[in-house]
């Protein structure tokens, strides 16, 4: 099966051709999109400069910011029968292609994510990274930082992401689950630290949970995102 990995970007300056040149070295079929939401840095400078120097399938757009707007308009472009949604801090294991072709191998599997670590050593990063594991093993309250896939079909047939402010992935991951069962692989993405050491981690942490019982108490996603803050 094909897999077409939807990449949003805003002002990724910094890590945009580290990731790319790590998908590049992917084995599998696969394309690849890259969705520029008006980055005023050098990311989409440097994402076409990547696309012209690559033998794989690479297709470089810009659309209106917001995330979910931005996978969005990737996945009315993709051509897999799969789509691999991957933030631009976050790097999938070579396994990738490959764990994700052999899960959905069963028909009763409609998508899943991956287990995550993060980029930083020390005990602290580990517990952090456990704790999400372990909260998405038991609330299947999966995120974007964990690499969600999705068959294409259905991804297509429960209206794709909700075009909301904050809060896109649980959405999409609560109406994955209610198609199917989506799978948290064993295999980990890892993903950066970069937020836990700009806000700390003890806030950052309370800030999560604070959000996301707001978002389960109907609390609107606009005025979560204020909340939120730029916190990449």
């Amino acid at each position: 099966m094909k897999i077409s990995i939807v990449i949003p970007v805003l002002n990724e300056a910094t890590v945009i051709s580290s990731t790319l040149e790590k998908v590049f070295s992917l084995d599998g079929d696969y394309e690849m999109i890259v969705v520029d939401g008006g980055s005023t840095d050098a990311t989409l400078a440097k994402a076409v400069q990547c696309a012209e120097h690559c033998t794989r399938p690479v297709l470089v757009l810009s659309a209106p910011a917001g995330r979910a707007m931005q996978m969005n308009f990737g996945a009315r472009r993709a051509n897999g029968d799969v789509l691999l949604f991957l933030h631009a801090d976050t790097v999938l294991p070579r396994s990738a292609l490959a764990d994700i072709s052999k899960c959905l191998d069963s028909p009763a599997v409609v998508g899943g994510r991956f287990k995550v670590t993060l980029d930083q050593d020390g005990w602290r990063y580990r517990t952090i990274a456990g704790c999400i594991n372990l909260r998405d093993r038991v609330f299947r309250g999966f995120t974007g930082d964990q690499a969600i896939f999705v068959r294409r079909q259905v991804f297509d047939s429960i209206g794709g992401y909700r075009e909301i402010a904050l809060m896109e992935d649980l959405d999409l991951a609560r109406r994955i689950c209610r198609v199917g069962k989506a799978v948290q692989l064993s295999s980990r993405v890892t993903t950066s630290a970069r937020r836990w050491q700009k806000n700390g981690i003890v806030r950052t942490i309370l800030l999560m949970w604070c959000l996301r019982m707001l978002y389960v108490l109907g609390y609107p996603p606009s005025k979560l995102k204020r909340l939120y803050g730029d916190t990449r």
